[in-house]
């Protein structure tokens, strides 16, 4: 008997010791308190035949995770009256399906939500007592308490049981409520396999707010953070992620991949990329890119330096939750009066409804007309996106917008989504660098 007490204590260290290593991916093990206070030697034999058979089943998931990248589809909004991009994630045990705003602007990941009977009942939601893994964060634990703290975490706490609740908001006024929570999402693998990764932060919505909302199932948060999405899928598969974003008027059976690793080699040469710096600690959780001027045609537009200096107030960031161009006024008025040169004679419009102010009739406009708009990087790199991308097209026939938002007298420059269509995006987080190429995205 000392003997097998002696082997589970030496199994049960190795087990713990196999939890904190630096491995790529998490595994969660389970304690053997559940044994009856009075065990037989069988019993013993039989918990510890469970116990290396889950082990086995968790190193063979940690080596298809080691060989591969995980993925995920992403598509435009379009046809769902959107204008975010959308990725489909599992949660739960037994996974369900959602689809969410893939949001590089914000922390939390999270889904619209039922609870102890308490929610909203939306075209999808996750029934939190369905899920065997599912698991609320206590409001009296250090998680809720620091960890948490930034993310809109309320400080209502009655009881030790009680969920640790938040009040997430974004910066178009939407808003979402609810309680933290751990559960295992289940990923698909570049490899055409599929993982599971447990013990993920997920907030349980039972309330939300706000257009941008209205036809997602909740938000994938990818901001540079510990408590991201991002955070815990590029220290699983490697410490980059990237995105192809396909046309944003684009059906919603025309898609490409959110991609955690590195991305899959083409059989076809890619593109040449261009690497710029990224700024990681200048605007957390967002990330923050070095422009330092912009160009139309061959001309370097007259925009004042602290326009994109972090410390004055200014600087950039890019955004996949915002579809449009933010620019700080003296910016905006810069590139939109440049460009305006360029399209006399072509009628001016103003749709109902539009925060565009530039809206023209293009019906018989030449698009090669258009002079090639440039964001230039801090290191020499530039970034050249399609005209399609700041002259864009609306719901209405024919009408096209420069694609620009005045921020402010001095503010954040944010590079939205429809920008960014037709590029593949890789944000390298250990070398902190930003890579892009154009591309179909098919």
């Amino acid at each position: 008997m000392k003997t097998m007490t002696m082997l589970l204590c030496l199994i049960t260290m190795l087990l713990i010791a196999s939890a904190y290593s630096n491995t790529v991916m998490r595994l969660d093990m389970t304690h053997r308190d559940t044994l009856s206070p009075n065990p037989t030697p069988y019993h013993r034999i039989e918990d510890i035949i469970g116990e290396d058979k889950r082990r086995h089943s968790l190193i063979s998931q940690k080596i298809k995770t080691t060989k591969s990248g995980a993925r995920m589809s992403l598509g435009s909004g379009f046809e769902f009256g959107a204008a975010q991009y959308f990725a489909e994630i599992m949660v739960g045990t037994p996974a369900k399906k959602f689809r969410v705003v893939v949001d590089t602007g914000s922390e939390l990941t999270w889904v619209n939500c039922r609870f102890h009977g308490k929610g909203i009942e939306k075209r999808e939601v996750f029934r939190a007592e369905e899920s065997s893994s599912f698991r609320t964060v206590g409001c009296m634990t250090k998680t809720c308490k620091v960890d948490l703290m930034n993310l809109f975490s309320l400080a209502i706490c009655p009881t030790p049981e009680t969920p640790c609740a938040y009040d997430y908001r974004y910066a178009d006024g939407s808003t979402a409520q609810g309680v933290f929570a751990e559960d295992t999402f289940t990923v698909g693998l570049t490899n055409g396999s599929v993982a599971s990764l447990p013990g993920l932060l997920i907030g349980c919505s039972s309330s939300t707010k706000g257009d941008s909302l209205r036809v997602a199932d909740g938000v994938l948060g990818l901001a540079f953070s510990d408590q991201s999405f991002t955070s815990k899928a590029t220290n699983i598969f490697g410490g980059k992620f990237s995105y192809c974003l396909v046309d944003h008027t684009s059906r919603k059976n025309v898609s490409n991949y959110l991609i955690f690793g590195s991305t899959p080699s083409s059989t076809t040469k890619p593109p040449v990329r261009r690497t710029a710096r990224l700024d990681l600690n200048l605007l957390p959780p967002f990330y923050a890119i070095s422009i330092v001027g912009i160009s139309i045609g061959d001309t370097m537009l007259n925009i004042p330096p602290i326009v994109w200096d972090v410390t004055r107030g200014g600087g950039t960031i890019l955004d996949s939750g915002s579809s449009l161009t933010f620019l700080a006024d003296a910016a905006y008025k810069a590139v939109v009066s440049g460009l305006e040169r360029h399209l006399v004679g072509v009628k001016r419009v103003r749709p109902e409804g539009l925060p565009m102010e530039y809206c023209y009739d293009t019906s018989k406009f030449d698009d090669s007309k258009l002079p090639q708009l440039s964001f230039h990087f801090k290191g020499g790199a530039r970034f050249a996106p399609y005209r399609k991308s700041y002259l864009i097209a609306t719901a209405a026939p024919g009408v096209r917008c420069l694609g620009f938002v005045p921020a402010g007298a001095q503010a954040t420059n944010v590079i939205g989504n429809i920008m960014q269509q037709n590029h593949l995006w890789e944000f390298d987080l250990t070398a902190s660098t930003l890579s892009f190429a154009p591309s179909t995205c098919l």
